[in-house]
C-alpha cells in the first residue's frame, strides 16, 4: 500500500502533471505545425535536447494554472494558447512558406491582411468552425472538470511558479549557449522544422534589434576609424568623403534574382540540356564567384537589406525582417543615399506587390527617388504559380535609365524564381526535363524549378545584350538571393553551404575580370572600390577594413549606434532624411475626362491593370482598357466628375499612389 501510495503521489503531483501536459502539448504542436504526426514524434525523439528547451518553454506557461482552483480547466485553458499556435501555424503554412510569428500580430491592419493574403472564403469557414468548436470545448471542460476542494495556497504556488520559470529560463539559455538552439535564422521555415514552433514563435518576439555593444560610448565608436577617415572630429558627414562625380563613374545596376541559383551545383540531378547556359558563360567572362546571403528557402528582403545598406542581417534577432521593424521608422545609410551625393538618382524595381515587406515604406527610408513594382507595370507575363515572369524587367531597368540625363544606381529585385514548386507535372512542354532524380515528387518540383532557371537565364543575355548597346557605360551585378525552397541540405550541394549563391560582376567598358568570394554585405563596397567610388561610411568601413581582427566586433558597434544607438558617428543627429519618392519611373497623368453618354471615361498616360478611378480617397470600379483610357463603372455626381483622379491600387486594396 505505501509503494502504491507513492506511485500515486508521484502521478498526482502538480509537476509530474505539468511535464506529461508539456509533452503532449509539444507533440501536437509539432504535429500540426509539420502537418505530420509520425515525423513530429520523430523529431522529438530524434532531437530530444531540443523538445526539451520547447516543453520547458510550455511549462512556464502551463504553471500559471497552478494559481486557481480550477486547476485543470485552467491547464487546459493555457495549453490551449499553445494548441492555437499549432493550428494557425498548421492552416498558413498551407497557404504560404513562410510559418506563423509574432510579426503577423503586430497591428490589427497586418491580422486583417493575413486573412485576405492567405484565406479563401472555404478557409474562413473552416477557421471558423475550429473556432466555434474550441469554444464548446471550452465550455465542456469547464462544467466536467473538477474544483480543487482545497483553498489555492498563493505563496507556494508564486514559489513553484518562479522556481519553474527560472528553470525553463536557465535550460533555454543553456540551449542556446551550446548551440542546441539557434539564434540566428537565416530561414523561419527551416528554424521552425530545426528549433521546434514555441521555441522559435517566442524568440522572434523577444529577441530584436541590435544588442547594445559592451563597453558603446562615444570614444569607443570615434576608435573605430583610426586612419582619418572620418576628419578631426570623427564624424561622418555625407557628402564629403569623395570628390568624384557622376560623370566620371558608370551607371550601376543590381539584379537580385528570386530562388536562383546553377541547378547542376544540386547533387543527385540530371537534366535534359543546361538550364542556364547564359549565366554559366557570363561567369567565366567576368568577375565572379559565391556569394554569401543571410537567407536560405526564403528571407529576400534580409538579402536586398544587406546589399543595399551594407550592414549584415544576422546582427538582428532570429528571423528579423528590418524591413517590418526599425527601417518602416527610421531612415538608414545606404548605397542609394551615398550614390546621390555623387549626382546619381535611385531607382528600386520589383516586379511584385510594392507593399510586400512594407518596400513602399522602407524604400523611402534607403534613399530611393523612385519605385517602380508590379502596380506600375505592364505586359506582364505570369509563371504557372502566378508569379511575375522576370522578362517585364529589362524594359523598367532601361526606362530608369532613360528617365535622367545623369547616371543611375537600380536596385532590381526578381520574383519569377519563387516557390512554392508543384510535386506533380504542370508543365505541357517543358523545355528541361529532369532525367534523374531521388523521387518522382522532387523530380518534378526540380522540373518545375529549373524551367523557371532557364527562362531567367534568357532574361539575363536579353538584358545584357541589351546593356551592351545602351550609350553610356553600365555595371551590372547579378546573383540569386537565396536557395530555394527544395528542401536542400548542405551535403547535397556542391559549395557545401546553404547560405551560397552566386553572382556576376557584367559590364560593358571593359572592367578586369576576379574571382572572389564576397559576402551581401560587402558586395557594393567591392563594385565602389574597384570603380574609384568611396562614398558611404560603412563603404569606407568595409573598403579599408575588412580582414582586420576587430573588424566584425566593430562593425556590429556601427551597425548598433546607426540604428538603435545615439549616433555618434554622425555627431548625434542622422542626416539622413526620407524620400520623396515618386511611385512608378513614369509618372501617371491624366490628361481629361470624358463623358460618353451617362459613363465617364479618363484618358491619361501609364495606366495599368492595377490603375483604379478614385474619388475623394474613395476608390470606384473601374475598367482598364489599355494603358492610356480608364473607365468607370459606376455612377458619381456629374458635378464632382472633374474632381476624379487615378489611383494605384494593390490587391490588397492599398493605395499606393494617386495623381495630383
Amino acid at each position: 500500500m505505501e509503494d502504491r501510495s507513492l506511485i500515486y503521489r508521484f502521478f498526482h503531483s502538480s509537476v509530474v502533471i505539468l511535464a506529461i501536459a508539456s509533452i503532449v502539448v509539444d507533440y501536437i504542436v509539432e504535429a500540426l505545425s509539420r502537418h505530420d504526426p509520425i515525423g513530429a514524434a520523430l523529431f522529438m525523439g530524434q532531437h530530444p535536447l531540443v523538445a526539451l528547451c520547447n516543453c520547458m518553454l510550455i511549462i512556464a506557461v502551463l504553471s500559471l494554472s497552478m494559481l486557481f482552483r480550477r486547476r485543470a480547466f485552467a491547464m487546459c485553458m493555457f495549453a490551449l494558447i499553445w494548441v492555437a499556435l499549432g493550428i494557425t501555424n498548421c492552416v498558413i503554412l498551407t497557404n504560404r512558406m513562410t510559418p506563423f510569428n509574432v510579426k503577423d500580430l503586430s497591428n490589427l491592419k497586418e491580422g486583417t491582411q493575413i486573412l485576405r493574403n492567405y484565406f479563401s472564403v472555404t478557409n474562413l469557414i473552416l477557421i471558423g468552425a475550429i473556432i466555434a468548436l474550441l469554444a464548446v470545448i471550452v465550455i465542456v471542460l469547464f462544467r466536467k472538470l473538477p474544483k480543487r476542494k482545497q483553498k489555492t495556497n498563493y505563496r507556494n504556488s508564486l514559489i513553484g511558479i518562479v522556481l519553474i520559470v527560472a528553470l525553463s529560463f536557465g535550460v533555454l539559455q543553456g540551449g542556446m549557449k551550446t548551440g542546441v538552439l539557434d539564434t540566428f535564422f537565416g530561414s523561419l521555415p527551416l528554424a521552425y522544422q530545426e528549433n521546434g514552433t514555441p521555441y522559435s514563435f517566442l524568440i522572434t518576439w523577444v529577441k530584436t534589434g541590435i544588442d547594445k555593444p559592451s563597453g558603446y560610448s562615444e570614444e569607443s565608436v570615434e576608435k573605430i576609424f583610426s586612419g582619418g577617415e572620418m576628419g578631426e572630429d570623427g564624424i561622418y558627414t555625407p557628402g564629403k568623403d569623395d570628390d568624384r562625380t557622376a560623370e566620371q563613374t558608370p551607371n550601376i545596376i543590381y539584379l537580385q534574382l528570386e530562388s536562383f541559383i546553377d541547378p547542376l551545383q544540386v547533387k543527385g540531378f540530371e537534366y535534359s540540356e543546361d538550364p542556364m547556359p547564359n549565366f554559366r558563360e557570363l561567369m567565366s567572362e567576368y568577375s565572379s564567384g559565391y556569394i554569401t546571403v543571410p537567407a536560405v528557402g526564403a528571407g529576400t528582403a534580409n538579402v536586398e537589406f544587406e546589399a543595399i545598406t551594407g550592414i549584415s542581417a544576422r546582427f538582428f534577432g532570429p528571423g528579423e525582417y528590418p524591413h517590418k521593424s526599425v527601417l518602416t521608422e527610421k531612415t538608414c545609410e545606404s548605397a542609394a543615399y551615398d550614390m546621390k551625393q555623387l549626382g546619381y538618382t535611385s531607382h528600386a524595381i520589383h516586379n511584385h506587390r510594392g507593399a510586400f515587406y512594407n518596400r513602399n515604406i522602407v524604400f523611402k527610408n534607403l534613399g530611393f527617388d523612385t519605385f517602380t513594382s508590379l502596380e506600375y507595370m505592364n505586359n506582364v507575363v505570369k509563371t504557372p504559380k502566378n508569379w511575375a515572369k522576370d522578362g517585364v524587367l529589362t524594359d523598367n531597368i532601361m526606362d530608369a535609365l532613360k528617365s535622367t540625363k545623369g547616371k543611375d544606381y537600380i536596385y532590381t529585385i526578381s520574383v519569377q524564381g519563387h516557390g512554392k514548386y508543384p510535386t506533380e507535372p504542370v508543365l505541357e512542354d517543358p523545355k528541361i526535363e529532369v532525367t534523374k532524380a531521388p523521387t518522382e515528387e522532387m523530380k518534378w518540383a526540380y522540373e518545375y524549378y529549373a524551367n523557371q532557371v532557364f527562362e531567367m537565364d534568357q532574361f539575363v543575355r536579353e538584358l545584357t545584350d541589351t546593356l551592351a548597346a545602351f550609350d553610356e557605360d553600365v555595371v551590372l551585378v547579378m546573383y540569386g538571393d537565396h536557395l530555394p525552397a527544395l528542401n536542400m541540405t548542405a551535403d547535397m550541394m556542391e559549395s557545401g553551404d546553404l547560405y551560397k549563391t552566386q553572382y556576376i560582376i557584367w559590364d560593358n567598358f571593359g572592367m578586369k575580370r576576379e574571382e572572389k568570394n564576397l559576402d551581401a554585405y560587402y558586395i557594393h563596397a567591392e563594385v565602389t572600390k574597384r570603380l574609384g567610388i568611396h562614398a558611404g561610411m560603412l563603404t569606407r568601413y568595409h573598403q579599408n577594413y575588412s580582414g582586420k581582427k576587430s573588424y566584425m566586433r566593430n562593425f556590429k558597434a556601427l551597425a548598433y549606434d546607426m540604428l538603435y544607438g545615439r549616433q555618434y558617428i554622425y555627431g548625434e543627429k542622422n542626416p539622413y532624411e526620407a524620400t520623396d519618392m515618386q511611385m512608378g519611373v513614369k509618372k501617371i497623368k491624366i490628361d481629361k475626362i470624358v463623358q460618353i453618354g451617362d459613363r465617364y471615361y479618363i484618358k491619361g498616360q501609364n495606366f495599368t491593370e492595377y490603375s483604379r478611378i478614385s474619388l475623394n480617397g474613395e476608390v470606384l470600379k473601374t475598367v482598364y482598357l489599355g494603358p492610356t483610357i480608364l473607365a468607370l463603372s459606376e455612377d458619381v455626381d456629374p458635378e464632382k466628375a472633374s474632381e476624379m483622379k487615378v489611383s494605384q491600387v494593390e490587391k490588397n486594396k492599398e493605395v499606393l499612389s494617386t495623381t495630383e
